[in-house]
């Protein structure tokens, strides 16, 4: 049975930073690319960033570039994402996905998904 658990969440000051991290299980996970995803409040699912097999290739959505790092330890069969000079706008359930596929901004790619770890800003 594939799992992936977030963690790392929590309540962090505008400007703070935070790290998530996303633990696989049942699955080989140097096989799948990987993606992390948000939902604020009342809003739609959005990508945020995703990364290769290797963890040489990443994409960012606008909204996080600059501030945000996706990575991955394949040996550890997790994902990180490093949330750096956060917003009160980054506030939201982040989710960890994974698919076989390729890196990808867009959801219905991914064939896993985590149950969310909440992300609360401060400002």
């Amino acid at each position: 049975q594939v799992q992936l658990v977030e963690s790392g969440g929590g309540l962090v000051q505008a400007g703070g930073s935070l790290r998530l991290s996303c633990a696989a299980s049942g699955l080989t996970f140097s096989r799948y690319y990987m993606g992390w995803f948000r939902q604020a409040p009342g809003k739609a699912r959005e990508f945020a960033a995703t990364i290769s097999i290797g963890g040489g290739s990443t994409f960012y959505a606008d909204s996080v570039k600059g501030r945000f790092t996706i990575s991955r330890d394949n040996a550890k069969n997790t994902v990180y994402l490093q949330m750096d000079i956060v917003q009160p706008e980054d506030t939201a359930v982040y989710y960890c996905a994974a698919n076989p596929h390729g890196t990808s901004s867009s959801g219905d790619v991914y064939e896993y998904w985590g149950q969310g770890t909440q992300v609360t800003v401060s400002s």
